[in-house]
């Protein structure tokens, strides 16, 4: 849990992640090799306070503003994508669990440095018990949940009535679950987003948060529920999050870049030094403006997110839907740009040891998640410009 070295302010926080950026670049290949983050990176990153920037102020959290959250989940991200991705998905799970019922909350956030995972995959089955519910099945994609002290498991819960089933998000800890070792991918390898498995597990009531209700700005948290922090929209705050884990492997990968022209040159041409090719300019700058459009673009509407906090006035469908695509788009841009610089790596960059084949790799599955994927977002933000509904509860 958390230490005494956690920071007071947002400028804190970012400068501690910063300064462990070292220790999380040198753990990358083992945190790849091992499919989970590795315990010294998982206690460096909560004793930092990382995983504080949800957690209400009243249990020793930080609620940092969206801008200091994109600036501290980018610096990881750049460090090492699966610990980054981890981290978001933590920090990210760590505001759902500050929406269920305050009695839930006095469980969850037992110490401020808590972690929480959690899946939006509604797998598993819920049924109906008195005082709660009894949840059976698998949940795949529990990114983190080795590292984790609570799991925000997704379970459908049937009505009973002829009605849609009903989504819940139940909060379990993560003594109750089983893990199954079946992360073994090409991309975010280190993320250990491994299934979790609940064999009958009873839920109390308070521990159970309805996402219908949630889509529609109500949650059940009384104390805070009139605080704007909590009032944004949780499916846009995942877009800033997977923002941030878009552009740190992006930069990290650019700036290698830089370096990496000066010490080799192209094989078989007549440049003895990549820096002084003609086609290494071109990609180089391709390579950064894709980049600068996605920092341009996350700029934007994180921005609106802030004021929102601010103001506490209500999102418009057309902004909810043009904040889901420009991060999309951030996704796209950002695996533009890294792809661009991976094919004018050459063949040495294949080595595991050589970063930017991860952070290829890392991208290309990021930009697979089904909530970023690019054209599934255009097309929605495109509907609504085009006067259609916008066909998803999911804003």
């Amino acid at each position: 849990m958390a230490g005494s070295s956690a920071p007071n302010s947002d400028a804190e926080l970012l400068e501690s992640v910063r300064k462990l950026q070292p220790l999380i670049r040198s753990q990358a290949l083992r945190t790849e090799r091992e499919r989970r983050v590795t315990g010294e990176v998982v206690a460096a990153l909560t004793d930092a306070g990382v995983h504080r920037m949800n957690v209400p102020r009243r249990y020793g959290g930080h609620q940092s503003s969206v801008r200091t959250q994109v600036d501290v989940l980018s610096e990881i991200s750049a460090a090492c994508g699966s610990t980054g991705f981890t981290a978001l998905i933590q920090a990210g799970c760590a505001f759902i669990a500050a929406l269920f019922p305050d009695e839930a909350q006095d469980e969850i956030f037992t110490a401020p440095g808590v972690r929480v995972s959690g899946t939006l995959v509604p797998k598993a089955k819920a049924r109906p018990v008195d005082g709660g519910y009894v949840v059976d099945g698998t949940s795949p994609f529990a990114t983190g949940c080795q590292e984790s002290d609570w799991h925000l498991l997704t379970a459908v819960a049937d009505s009973g009535d002829g009605r849609p089933p009903d989504l819940l998000w139940t909060a379990v800890p993560m003594a109750d679950l089983d893990v199954l070792d079946d992360w073994k991918v090409s991309g975010l390898a280190g993320s250990g987003s491994n299934s979790v498995v609940a064999r009958d597990v009873h839920v109390p009531a308070h521990r159970v948060l309805p996402l219908g209700p949630l889509l529609a700005g109500s949650f059940p948290s009384r104390l805070n529920s009139a605080d704007p922090f909590y009032g944004m929209p949780v499916l846009l705050l995942f877009c800033a999050w997977t923002a941030a884990g878009a552009l740190g492997p992006a930069r990290a990968a650019l700036a290698d870049f830089g370096e990496r022209v000066h010490q080799r040159g192209i094989t078989y041409t007549i440049y003895d030094h990549q820096h002084e090719a003609p086609v290494t300019h071109l990609q180089f700058a391709e390579a950064a403006m894709k980049i600068s459009c996605a920092e341009l673009l996350t700029a934007d509407f994180v921005s609106l997110m802030d004021t929102r906090v601010a103001d506490g006035n209500s999102y418009t469908t057309e902004e909810r839907a043009r904040i889901r695509a420009q991060a999309g788009y951030v996704a796209r841009l950002c695996k533009e740009a890294v792809d661009l610089i991976g094919s004018a790596s050459g063949a040495s960059s294949l080595h595991l040891e050589v970063p930017v084949q991860r952070a290829v790799r890392d991208l290309n599955a990021l930009n697979l998640h089904s909530f970023v994927n690019p054209a599934a977002n255009l097309e929605l933000y495109g509907r609504v410009l085009s006067g259609l509904d916008a066909g998803t509860p999911f804003l």
